[in-house]
């Protein structure tokens, strides 16, 4: 009954790591369901977050017990900042040995996973598990989505189900659960007028905007009402392109420069995302004297946190669709401008890129509508500079910060669809963190190419130690790893670029080619 569930939902694709206690689950495997294997766990979740994303549907994770779930937590906290709707299932010891602690008992089995997921359950009998597993997806799915757990005794899969049993598990796998989140026509209304009588508004459409499939009409909204528009500070997509006229890029992360960008404007609308993900601290106001900030969020926690602003609980996407419709067309004038691009300047270091001419040859080789997937903290406002998020659906950073979410989001974004070159930017520190990614896009033959920035340090946190007069910190130096052997071992083809000539023409062998491949660029910082 377990397997129609998921059959039901679209759940056909697994993601895991098993062990003995997943065999039973995995012993009548269906002929219609693909089990993509990874060889760490942290590697699987980061696999199934990527799908996840990349479908737009709930996607189901088999983990080993308490050590599978414990690999796996980091990169659960990575998911749920994602808002990625996973499933993660997990086996457990027989129930007439758990009560003894046996080998591969987790006695704490829904606490483990708890501070990442919106759900946990252990089923108090057999007969619940498609109950439980149902009610796990309909969690999963309903505003705010994101992860959930079920720990699943790996004796209860030969349990037959039968009267009413049975019948509540039919009900089960028959049932829907929608959650639309429709606003109130009022308060469309309200927020319509405060743009109308904005002088100088400004959006900040988030990554919910693009996830709910609100990418152009954000583009319609913002051009109606010629309001400025930004990037909110560090979300996972984006929202908005950013070689439109009207973006003004994205904003600070620290509370006072974000409420000094925000100067020009009487009245911002954040759509989409938190009311700010700060860092680092630097106080200060939060806003200029006389703005207003409306928020609109499909997270109530988001909306009750966020430390000033109007906040309306609701889809975001439905509200930018409602208010395309109901704010008045404007011709005024949008202060600031578009941010400017300069020429590339070479690395100061022989032998070695800078980030501007490593994102300029990515600009001209990878196709507009192609994926980039981000992480290469240090870089990123380069990338994002160099090579603007011009089409939805086509960007995909962490949004919780954690390192290890890039590979293999990238491996799994390239499985949900094959269509798109798909291009993993990847700093040669986050690569070790889920590097066992390789293997299955090895196995599977994933049409993915990694580019490794290899700048030998931990850049982004020397730049922290700078700032907060900390530069003696150890460990911020990488030692010398040749990712070209890493990825032999792991059956993926790999070369090292040097040169932009060299750099675009790997590029465009990836770009081209039915499986995966890696390239390691060598960079410095630019001599300007």
């Amino acid at each position: 009954m377990a397997l129609e569930l998921f059959r039901a939902h679209g759940m056909t694709t697994v993601f895991g790591n098993p062990g003995s206690t997943e065999l039973p689950m995995l012993q009548q495997f269906p002929d219609d369901f693909t089990y993509v294997l990874g060889l760490q766990e942290a590697a699987v979740v980061g696999m199934a977050d990527g799908y996840a994303q990349a479908t737009g549907r709930a996607t189901l994770v088999n983990l080993h017990t308490a050590p599978g779930v414990g690999n796996a937590v980091g990169a659960l906290v990575n998911a749920a900042a994602n808002k990625t709707p996973l499933v993660v299932t997990a086996g457990q010891q027989v129930r007439p040995m758990m009560t003894l602690e046996a080998l591969l008992t987790n006695p704490r089995a829904t606490e483990l996973p708890a501070p990442t997921v919106k759900f946990a359950a252990e089923p108090p009998r057999p007969e619940d598990v498609p109950a439980t597993l149902a009610r796990a997806i309909h969690v999963a799915l309903t505003p705010p989505t994101g992860p959930v757990f079920v720990s699943i005794p790996m004796d209860d899969w030969g349990v037959e189900l039968s009267g009413g049993d049975l019948e509540v598990a039919r009900r089960a796998v028959e049932r829907t659960v929608r959650a639309p989140l429709r606003p109130d026509p009022a308060d469309v209304d309200r927020l319509a007028a405060a743009l109308d009588g904005a002088a100088a508004p400004a959006l900040v459409f988030g990554g919910d905007v693009d996830a709910g499939g609100g990418f152009d009409d954000a583009v319609a909204l913002a051009e109606r009402c010629s309001a400025a528009v930004y990037g909110p500070p560090a979300d996972g997509r984006v929202g908005f392109p950013e070689d439109h006229p009207l973006f003004r890029g994205s904003l600070p992360m620290a509370i006072a420069p974000l409420a000094d960008t925000l100067e020009p404007h009487d009245v911002v609308v954040v759509l989409g995302t938190a009311v700010f993900r700060y860092y680092p601290y630097v106080p200060g106001r939060f806003l200029p004297e006389g703005t207003t900030l409306h928020h609109v969020t499909a997270d109530p926690d988001q909306a009750a946190r966020a430390p000033m602003g109007d906040a309306l609980v609701a889809d975001p996407t439905a509200v930018v669709r409602a208010l395309r419709e109901r704010v008045a067309a404007s011709s005024r004038a949008v202060p600031g401008e578009a941010p400017a691009v300069g020429k590339a300047q070479p690395s100061a270091t022989p032998g070695t890129l800078s980030p501007e001419e490593v994102f300029d040859t990515v600009d001209v080789v990878w196709p507009v509508d192609g994926v980039v997937v981000d992480e290469s903290p240090s870089n990123r406002a380069a990338l994002h500079a160099r090579r603007p998020v011009r089409r939805p659906g086509s960007s995909f950073f962490t949004t919780s910060g954690g390192l290890g979410f890039g590979l293999p989001a990238a491996v799994g974004v390239a499985l949900a669809d094959r269509s798109r070159p798909v291009l993993a930017a990847i700093g040669d520190g986050s690569m070790q963190y889920s590097i066992q990614a390789l293997a299955t896009a090895s196995a599977l033959g994933v049409p993915v190419t990694v580019l490794v920035l290899e700048n030998r340090e931990y850049a982004i946190l020397k730049w922290f130690a700078a700032r907060e007069n900390t530069p003696k910190a150890p460990g911020l130096d990488l030692p010398t790893v040749d990712f070209t052997a890493l990825a032999a071992g792991y059956g993926v083809p790999a070369e090292v670029a040097t040169t932009a000539d060299e750099l675009r023409a790997a590029l465009e062998r990836g770009r081209d080619g039915d499986g995966p491949l890696l390239v390691s660029v060598p960079i410095g910082r630019s001599g300007s």
